[in-house]
């Protein structure tokens, strides 16, 4: 992937986004990102962007969005030292609990960041997009919190799948969609919400869940989950005593990923990316678009993503309904590039192994989607023995028991644990 770059241009392109430097102007990490839209809806992207710039830092802006993180989302989320999987494992390991914030998991960040946003540029409703259900719930929950009227879309075979967010999704008010198009998870339910938006592109607020798509939703929604990284570098220091050596988080689409990574860029400390290995390698078998996708552009956004030789988008496939997307954000393609952060795999059943082992080292009932870092984070820890790990717990596994279910754990001796 680096010979996308020239040579030098990583280490400029590093430092720029060490630096916060990017995207630039057009959008862009590096060759990866800018603004790839129908001409219809060209000025809500100009508008949106006018806004972000406008309020997003403003000291009033950020006043009230810290408050709501503090006092309605349950910010900061606790750093947990793990000392039976430490134990286990021959490291150090510290887990980021996103899975204790209000609605349980990283979403709600960027959702009431985006609601406090879409308030002030006057939208009369909002929309959004979901593939595991948690940035469905949570823009109900923050579209409630700010008095807007939210819809969301979301695929028929993720609605299957997670059948409890959908439920607390309508019960915070929201009018759930169901889409039947095309692959009838994340991706399509983002490309019929871009259809709803350009029906009203001056009414309609579209709170985008992931740091995909058109400039500027990567920056901002990178913007809004660097709380993630923020708290967790200034907790490792005061309860860790340290920096960790290495960071892990799964990757999809990448906001929480890209939320703990990116305060992170400036120091000595490898960072890996976990995709989802679905059941093997082919297309159509996983969710693998770093490890195995193309350049292209999807959904707005010139980034990596899987395709066959034709260009044509393919379907994915994972165990987690949230890795479950045919592309990744921009800002990871670039930072892949670089060899700033390394993205591999994990497969499903290596995922449910390994939520099985949180559950019974911890206590911890984690989201499918976060296993998939655990596994990575073992096999690390296997090699570099008495390491300090950083593990970005995203999310927990409540919504996941329609599918937890088809899996029965396995029978443990608690003398062998």
């Amino acid at each position: 992937m680096n010979s996308i770059l020239q040579a030098g241009e990583a280490d400029a392109l590093l430092e720029a986004a060490i630096n916060g430097q990017l995207p630039d102007e057009r959008g862009r990490f590096g060759p990866f990102g800018g603004r790839y839209v129908p001409e219809t809806l060209v000025p809500a992207f100009e508008r949106l962007e006018a806004g972000v710039h406008k309020h997003l830092h403003d000291p009033g802006f950020q006043d009230d969005y810290r408050r709501e993180l503090r006092e309605w989302v349950g910010r900061p989320t606790a750093l947990s030292f793990a000392p039976r999987l430490s134990e286990r494992w021959g490291a150090d390991v510290w887990l980021k609990r996103e899975d204790l914030a209000h609605t349980g998991a990283h979403k709600i960040n960027n959702a009431i960041g985006q609601a406090l946003l879409a308030q002030r540029l006057g939208a009369k409703r909002v929309i959004a997009e979901t593939g595991a259900g948690q940035h469905g719930v949570a823009s109900a929950a923050a579209c409630a919190r700010v008095g807007l009227p939210c819809c969301v879309y979301m695929g028929a075979v993720d609605i299957e799948r997670q059948a409890p967010n959908v439920d607390r999704m309508r019960r915070l008010g929201a009018e759930v969609v169901t889409v039947e198009s095309g692959d009838k998870t994340l991706r399509a339910a983002i490309d019929e919400a871009l259809r709803e938006w350009v029906t009203d592109p001056a009414g309609i607020y579209y709170l985008l869940g992931s740091a995909v798509g058109a400039h500027p939703y990567p920056y901002l929604v990178r913007e809004l989950q660097s709380v993630i990284g923020q708290e967790a570098r200034q907790q490792m220091l005061d309860q860790a005593g340290g920096l960790p050596d290495v960071a892990f988080a799964c990757v999809g689409g990448g906001s929480n990923a890209i939320g703990l990574f990116y305060p992170l860029l400036g120091d000595d400390i490898e960072l890996i990316g976990v995709e989802a290995g679905g059941t093997g390698d082919g297309l159509g078998e996983n969710a693998a678009t770093l490890a195995t996708g193309t350049p292209g552009v999807l959904q707005g956004s010139y980034t990596i993503i899987l395709q066959d030789d034709d260009g044509q988008v393919q379907e994915t496939h994972s165990i987690s309904a949230g890795l479950d997307y045919s592309g990744v954000g921009p800002e990871h393609a670039m930072l892949q590039a670089t060899g700033r952060v390394n993205y591999v795999t994990a497969r499903d059943d290596e995922a449910l192994e390994a939520l099985e082992e949180l559950c019974e080292t911890e206590g911890i009932l984690t989201a499918l989607e976060t296993a998939h870092a655990y596994v990575a984070a073992r096999k690390w820890a296997r090699e570099n023995a008495g390491k300090r790990i950083l593990i970005g717990n995203s999310g927990r596994g409540d919504k996941d028991m329609p599918t937890l279910t088809k899996y029965p754990p396995r029978i443990r001796s608690h003398a062998s644990t």
